[in-house]
């Protein structure tokens, strides 16, 4: 009788420690105040990225990819954290715009204060019963960049 207690308690534990991964997103509102509220030191360390719970497959693999062919030591296509469009700081005073639906596709504009007014425009795909980041883009200042064609990705 213990052994299978001793497997209901461990098949519990391990459902109790799965990441995000496991987390669907309903709406784009919810995933993106999700992944505002994310401590990336809960992020997997081999993940191409430390949000790669809340990046669709698309993205996932061009990150997969640009890591594979990035040779040890360098730092590869980005440079920055996008979703905070910088190296440091943190992203504050979070305002998640109205998305724009159309099908399984979603843009929803981002604003927050990280040293000064970011403005972030996100492309949402539906995959896997939820929401999930496909791009990441910003059109303001004197280098606008998208997260997909810093990737190598022509979209």
């Amino acid at each position: 009788m213990r052994l299978p207690t001793f497997i209901l308690a461990l098949a519990v534990s391990a459902v109790a420690a799965l990441p995000a991964l496991a987390q669907t997103y309903k709406t784009p509102q919810a995933l993106l105040k999700a992944l505002y509220s994310y401590d990336t030191d809960n992020s997997d360390a081999e993940a191409p990225s430390p949000y790669s719970t809340f990046f669709s497959d698309h993205l996932n693999e061009l990150l997969q990819t640009d890591l594979d062919n990035t040779p040890e030591g360098d730092v590869g296509a980005i440079d920055f954290d996008p979703v905070i469009a910088g190296q440091d700081g943190a992203a504050s005073d979070v305002r998640i715009g109205q998305p724009i639906l159309l099908d399984d596709k979603a843009e929803v504009e981002v604003e927050f204060e990280n040293g000064e007014e970011v403005t972030l425009f996100y492309t949402l795909v539906r995959e896997h019963g939820g929401w999930k980041v496909d791009d990441i883009a910003s059109q303001k200042g004197d280098n606008p960049w998208s997260l997909s064609a810093l990737l190598g990705d022509a979209q």
